[in-house]
């Protein structure tokens, strides 16, 4: 299993240097950055980890960062740091999607326990786009006008009145139907509106 890695922006360097140690101590890799601009050169990627990231940088700030690393569809948990906390800008990180906000200083027990939930979410959050890349590897598979009676089927229209919207037999929309329910690995509609909810298409249950 890799260890995680915990990436410590930040540009107070007595503040980097002791908290690398007391996650070094507790057994994670740490890589330290002095600004965001060196994250974003070497971007971790989806690795195993987490970012602890100090608010107010010189340059650029730590919600400016975690805008960023959204653009580029990070999954890596973040969890802001900062001396100058206040409620206002806590909620408006943990709104956009900030696993949580430290005001410094900051016990190393605290700290240890907020990253153990970060990598927790990591961990939710993998398995979510692992899930999502698989559905749609499988809806990739069907042709323009599986497709279209896919997103019919799972509306919940009737074989004849996907045929009559088609401009074809009950007959062929059942031929479809069938080959959909084959390459989504499927047996039941319910498992078919299931993928669709997943994958963000409209449903019966809208």
């Amino acid at each position: 299993m890799s260890i995680p890695t915990v990436h410590v922006v930040d540009d107070d360097a007595l503040f980097r240097t002791a908290t690398a140690r007391v996650l070094r101590a507790s057994g994670y890799q740490v890589i330290l950055y002095e600004t965001g601009e060196q994250l974003l050169q070497k971007y971790p990627g989806d690795a195993l980890g987490c970012i602890l990231l100090d608010f107010r940088m010189s340059s650029l700030d730590g919600l400016e960062l975690q805008g960023r690393l959204r653009q580029m569809d990070s999954i890596l948990p973040i969890i802001f740091l900062t001396g100058h906390g206040d409620i206002p800008t806590s909620v408006k990180a943990i709104k956009a999607g900030a696993e949580d906000f430290l005001s410094k200083p900051v016990s190393g027990q605290i700290l240890l326990e907020a990253v153990e939930r970060a990598l927790a979410r990591y961990g939710e959050q993998r398995n979510r786009r692992d899930t999502l890349d698989s559905l749609r590897a499988l809806t990739s598979t069907l042709t323009a006008r599986e497709s279209q009676v896919f997103a019919l089927v799972v509306r919940g229209r009737l074989n004849k009145q996907i045929a009559y919207e088609l401009g074809t037999t009950e007959r062929t929309i059942k031929a479809h139907r069938h080959a959909v329910m084959q390459k989504l690995k499927v047996k039941s509609l319910i498992e078919a509106v299931s993928i669709a909810d997943r994958l963000g298409m409209p449903t019966n249950r809208d």
